[in-house]
């Protein structure tokens, strides 16, 4: 099984059975490095992300493919959303999963190709809501779920939940902590 960035508000158990992990990139909501530093199998984390050295992840770059256990995975995008004037803008990287789910980590990357699962952001300090629906209609996806909802609160969730499941064409659902959705081909 393949976890992706298990951060500081993912559930205690999120690495339970994981033989590997991917990191999007090195913010403390996308990498718990306690939690992992404890993980006996292979972190992966993108080249540049420095600050993660210590946790001796296995590096990879933008357009590299690599096979985990049968499962593939693509690393696109390169860059952190921008945040704000004068804050230093990380590496990131979303990863696409057997050619058909997708997790951008905190970026809104438009890959190349088609996509069955999206996770979409919900908030941040660097996304508008409008922005999230525009990526959902510019991926295009069968279904997408939403993601990076912890600083919200359930009135919150609640409107973001709204806004996306109706501007985004019956496409988008929100999956709480330990539910599951079936993934398949378009």
């Amino acid at each position: 099984m393949v976890v992706i960035d298990p951060g500081a508000w993912s559930e205690p158990e999120a690495l339970t059975g994981a033989d590997a992990v991917l990191v999007t990139h090195e913010h403390g909501d996308h990498v718990d490095r306690t939690l992992l530093a404890r993980f006996s199998g292979d972190v992966y984390a993108p080249t540049g992300a420095n600050d993660l050295a210590a946790l001796a992840p296995i590096r990879l770059g933008v357009d590299t493919a690599v096979d985990l256990g049968g499962v593939t995975v693509e690393a696109v995008g390169g860059r952190h959303a921008h945040v704000v004037e004068g804050q230093r803008v990380c590496v990131n990287l979303g990863y696409i999963v057997d050619g058909l789910v997708y997790h951008p980590g905190d970026a809104l990357h438009v890959p190349d190709q088609a996509i069955d699962t999206l996770f979409v952001p919900l908030q941040a300090s660097w996304l508008k809501t409008a922005e999230a629906i525009d990526f959902v209609r510019a991926v295009a996806p069968r279904q997408a779920i939403g993601m990076h909802e912890g600083q919200v609160n359930e009135r919150g969730l609640a409107a973001l939940n709204h806004w996306l499941s109706t501007a985004c064409a019956g496409v988008y659902r929100w999956l709480a902590p330990g539910d599951s959705v079936e993934i398949g081909p378009r």
